[in-house]
């Protein structure tokens, strides 16, 4: 993908509004398609940010469904703009670094931004199928199936191992949760808003990155909030709670529950400590021996995840490797035990058809009160 950026100049007013006589334009070009983007393109894309048009709405501000000229459907992130705020526009050049840096049939595509007067916009590929915690909450699509949910673990793993082992320098996401997976009709998972990313440490030799605290309540790495160092093994962590929330279908903190299930992470690792891991499982997973073992592998990966030492956690890479192993095995179960279902069925057609090959030769009807006696 090929960015190329020209921006407006710009400058403060004694009250810290930006302002500028021009907008700024970003072209993309991404295979065949060059795209142009302004303000006033995707003022009119979408309605004049319509609330129907309004798709979702986060920390950064507001997101949008839009169509340009070109007939792309996109999806346009729009700042809060009721007054100026430093983070936001942190969040807003963080973002479009992040961004700009990444591409991955995993990662949400990145397809510019733009910048005027107040206005903080940016433009990324859009997902038509909801977020992964809208499906645990039964709010999009049909329920997903144990299969599914191991997919797009997997493809989650995927996006983070990209992210972390083969961009330059590594990238932290530092926001990994339910509701930044986005999913296609498809199912593929897609993770989206970098707005908290961080560049990794590019000396070999340095072990953390000395920062801020970033990130959503429940999926923060205990040791970066004690210690404010930020590692590779925080988003780790995350991915830890979230494995824990796809197998449950709960949110991480669940405050109308008792006590000892309020912490999903804590209530369910006890479940699977004292053998009833199948007690944590998402009740509307259907309950069968490959559905059973799956729950309880991932949710031992999940608690290597979630260790207290950083040393401890695997790699992401390590986590994707056994994902993938716990399908295979859970596709193997299912194959067989669908082979055996159909093995029992036919068996029990062969049968019905003998017993009314035999009804018609002895010119009977059949009723389960009829027997042949021997005398």
């Amino acid at each position: 993908m090929k960015l190329n950026y020209s921006a407006g100049r710009q400058r403060r007013s004694s009250s810290g509004q930006r302002r500028s006589k021009s907008y700024a334009l970003s072209e993309v070009q991404t295979g065949h398609l060059r795209l142009k983007l302004s303000f006033e393109g995707i003022y009119k894309a979408t309605g004049k940010f319509s609330p129907a048009n309004k798709i979702g709405e986060g920390g950064f501000g507001t997101v949008y469904k839009a169509q340009l000229e070109n007939g792309l459907t996109v999806a346009v992130k729009r700042a809060k703009v009721d007054k100026y705020d430093p983070s936001l526009s942190a969040e807003f050049k963080n973002e479009i670094l992040t961004l700009s840096k990444i591409e991955h049939l995993n990662l949400v595509r990145f397809y510019g931004y733009v910048e005027h007067e107040a206005e903080l916009i940016i433009v990324v590929e859009y997902i038509s199928n909801g977020t992964l915690r809208e499906h645990l909450d039964g709010k999009c699509g049909n329920g997903l199936e144990i299969a599914e949910r191991l997919d797009i673990a997997i493809d989650i793993a995927h996006a983070i191992t990209y992210l972390h082992t083969y961009t330059d320098p590594p990238i932290i996401h530092r926001d990994i949760k339910a509701s930044n997976i986005l999913l296609t009709d498809k199912l593929r998972a897609k993770v989206a808003d970098f707005g908290f990313a961080r560049l990794g440490v590019e000396d070999p030799e340095a072990s953390h990155i000395s920062t801020q605290i970033k990130g959503t309540a429940g999926y923060l790495d205990p040791e970066y909030l004690k210690t404010y160092q930020l590692t590779e093994k925080s988003d780790v962590y995350s991915f830890g709670v979230l494995l824990v929330e796809i197998i449950t279908g709960r949110h991480p903190i669940e405050s109308k529950r008792s006590l000892d299930e309020r912490v999903t992470t804590r209530w369910a690792l006890k479940r699977l400590k004292d053998g009833e891991a199948v007690v944590a499982m998402d009740p509307r997973l259907e309950s069968s021996v490959g559905s059973i073992q799956a729950v309880e592998k991932v949710l031992k990966l999940a608690r290597q995840c979630l260790a207290p030492s950083r040393q401890s956690r695997p790699s992401m890479r390590k986590c994707a490797e056994v994902l993938w192993e716990i399908r295979k095995e859970e596709r193997e179960i299912s194959s067989l035990s669908n082979a055996a279902a159909s093995s029992f069925h036919s068996a029990n057609l062969i049968e019905t058809h003998q017993t009314k090959s035999l009804q018609n030769l002895f010119g009977i009807e059949g009723s389960d009160s009829l027997m042949f006696v021997s005398l």
